[in-house]
């Protein structure tokens, strides 16, 4: 059995109604006070529960849980939740080196250092979604599949499916709703330098969950948004997270059917736009005409036909 706060919880939630401190002291067979108290260190923890002069009822909260984010391929033994940290991928790293059975995913509720592509800082509010995802691919680079389109395709899909809308990708890694950036990925790879395999494979997602509009720095009100911007968040955060990894990992399974491309392509608001970048120091601009199986970006200039690599390269504009 869990603990007196965990029972109740497990109550309140089960029940949906109103049950008086009277009926949770007698089932769990505690004092009224030690219900009392149990309550008061839910709310503490960031439960909504309604008091009532018949009893509690339990209110949608959102407070992150490994038992609501769990699945087959993700156990909750492989799930880390903390409140505070540097960065999930540093998290990532550290558990990376002490051996840490993948996969494992660790999610904090609020981040201080976090960093995008190219080392750039990006707005960290609290009660939003940062997340990192480790993984032990033993493969070859040439074998390894796109990790960061198939996590770019999963975050789409799942925000897709709750809110009914349709997100965009911008190539390579951002996550576009409304016209707006809502979500960045970032990956990063480790070798063995001996045997030319992949030791680990570590993916970064910073979602914006639910941030009003007016909350976003000035300098980035016009291009970044939150899922939910404009009213109160339809669903959890844990719901949004089952459902991404559930996504990337039968994506992961269905592999050699490359389907993840296919959708990558048709979710691509760079596909058919001119774009601008920077290759070995020049400026070349021309249009975006495919993404390639292995992801990089053709592009038609008046120079020739460039082959964007992610790693390497940045669009500047999309026009």
């Amino acid at each position: 059995m869990g603990s007196t706060k965990q029972q109740i919880l497990t109550i309140l939630r089960q029940d949906k109604g109103i049950i008086s401190g009277e009926k949770l002291a007698n089932n769990l067979e505690v004092s009224r006070t030690a219900v009392w108290k149990a309550v008061r260190e839910l709310e503490k923890m960031g439960y909504q529960i309604e008091h009532l002069p018949n009893g509690y009822r339990y209110l949608t909260s959102d407070v992150l849980e490994k038992e609501l984010i769990s699945s087959q391929a993700l156990p909750t033994s492989s799930i880390f939740i903390k409140e505070e940290t540097n960065s999930t991928m540093d998290d990532a790293k550290v558990a990376a080196m002490a051996q840490q059975p993948t996969p494992a995913l660790f999610i904090a509720e609020k981040q201080l250092g976090g960093h995008g592509r190219f080392g750039r800082p990006f707005f960290s509010p609290a009660g939003q979604i940062y997340m990192s995802l480790l993984l032990t691919p033993n493969q070859t680079f040439e074998e390894l599949p796109q990790y960061t389109i198939l996590a770019a395709v999963a975050v789409s899909l799942a925000i897709d499916h709750y809110t009914g809308k349709q997100t965009q990708i911008k190539w390579v890694n951002d996550i576009y709703l409304d016209g707006k950036k809502i979500c960045g990925i970032l990956s990063e790879v480790t070798s063995d330098f001996e045997t030319g395999r992949i030791k680990h494979v570590t993916l970064g997602c910073g979602i914006n969950f639910s941030i009003p509009a007016q909350s976003f720095p000035e300098n980035i009100q016009t291009k970044a948004g939150a899922i939910f911007s404009q009213k109160a968040p339809l669903i959890t955060r844990n719901q949004l997270i089952q459902l991404i990894w559930q996504y990337f990992f039968e994506l992961l399974e269905a592999l050699p059917d490359k389907e993840y491309i296919n959708i990558y392509r048709k979710k691509s608001f760079v596909l058919g736009k001119r774009v601008q970048f920077k290759q070995q120091g020049v400026t070349y601009s021309g249009k975006a005409t495919e993404i390639s199986d292995t992801g990089e970006l053709i592009v038609q200039t008046s120079q020739g036909v460039k082959t964007l690599s992610s790693g390497e390269i940045s669009l500047e504009a999309i026009y």
